[in-house]
C-alpha cells in the first residue's frame, strides 16, 4: 500500500530525485537511440519518460504493481506499452528487449532473483540489464536525515538501512551473478534536489509514500510532531532555500 498514492504525492517525496538520477542510469546501462527498452517498476514514469525521449516511445515498455502509477506513467508517456504487472511474471516474450532497467526498485521486489531473472528472460542475448538502489545508510541525505530522527526518537523505528537487503554495490553484484548476467559492472549514480523550505521536505513525508511516509502516517500527533522538530533541527533550522545530495548504487550487466 506504500505506493497507491497520486503521482503529484510521488513527485513531491521521491519523484524530485528519481527524476534527476534516470539520466544517469540511461547513461550508465548504455542505452542507445533505436533500442527496444523496458523500465521495470516504472512507478508514474520518471524514468520511462527519458527513454523515451531517447529511443522513442514506441520503442520503451513499462510496467508497475500499482495501478495508479501505470496510469500516472500511461498519461505521461503516450505511445509507450504501459501495463500493469509485478517483476516475478513480466508480460512479454523473451528477447523482446536490448535493456531492462529498473530504478529504486530491486528492494521493493517480493522475490528479487525471481524478478531479475525475468528480467534476463526478456532481454535478447547479449542485452543489458541495469538498476540502481538507494546507499540508505548514508548516502541518501533526505531519507538518512529522517530515519535517524526517528531512530534518536524511537530506536525500534524500522529504518530501511537494515530492513533493505540491497543496500550496497557488493550485493546487487551477487544478485546479478547468481542470476547468470556476464560483465557485472558496479558505479556510483549522484544527484541533488532542491527544496523551497523546511516545510518542502518535511510535508511529502506525510502524503504515505513509501516506507518512510508510511512511517510517518502511523504515528499519532504528538509524536509526528516530535518527529519533524527532530528533522528540523538535524538539517540545521533552514530558513530558506537548500539542497541535499543522494548517492545511489548502480549495477549492470549483459545476459
Amino acid at each position: 500500500m506504500t505506493f497507491t498514492t497520486s503521482r503529484e504525492a510521488y513527485d513531491a517525496f521521491m519523484g524530485r530525485y528519481a527524476d534527476l538520477l534516470a539520466p544517469r542510469l540511461i547513461a550508465f546501462a548504455g542505452v542507445e537511440p533505436g533500442d527496444r527498452v523496458l523500465d521495470v517498476g516504472c512507478g508514474p514514469g520518471s524514468l520511462t519518460q527519458p527513454l523515451a525521449e531517447l529511443v522513442g516511445p514506441d520503442h520503451v515498455a513499462a510496467v508497475d504493481p500499482s495501478e495508479p502509477f501505470a496510469a500516472a506513467n500511461a498519461e505521461r508517456v503516450p505511445g509507450a506499452d504501459v501495463q500493469v504487472g509485478s517483476a516475478e511474471s513480466l508480460p512479454w516474450a523473451a528477447d523482446s528487449f536490448d535493456a531492462a532497467l529498473a530504478q529504486l526498485v530491486v528492494n521493493f521486489m517480493s522475490d528479487a532473483d525471481a524478478s531479475i531473472a525475468e528480467m534476463r528472460r526478456v532481454v535478447r542475448p547479449g542485452g543489458i540489464l541495469a538498476a540502481c538502489t538507494w546507499d540508505y545508510s548514508g548516502g541518501m541525505t533526505m531519507l538518512r536525515t529522517f530515519w535517524d530522527a526517528a531512530l534518536s526518537l524511537d530506536p525500534e523505528t524500522p529504518d530501511e538501512a537494515r530492513t533493505m537487503r540491497y543496500n550496497d554495490p557488493d550485493v546487487l553484484r551477487e544478485l546479478w551473478l547468481r542470476v547468470g548476467l556476464e560483465e557485472v559492472e558496479n558505479d556510483t549514480l549522484v544527484v541533488e534536489a532542491s527544496y523551497r523550505d523546511f516545510d518542502d521536505y518535511w510535508d511529502p513525508f506525510t502524503g504515505g509514500v513509501g516506507p518512510a511516509g508510511t512511517y510517518t502516517v502511523s504515528l499519532d500527533p504528538d509524536r509526528r510532531a516530535a518527529l519533524r522538530e527532530e528533522c528540523r533541527r538535524r538539517l540545521g533550522d533552514p530558513a530558506g532555500p537548500f539542497t541535499l545530495s543522494a548517492k545511489a548504487w548502480a549495477v549492470k550487466g549483459r545476459a
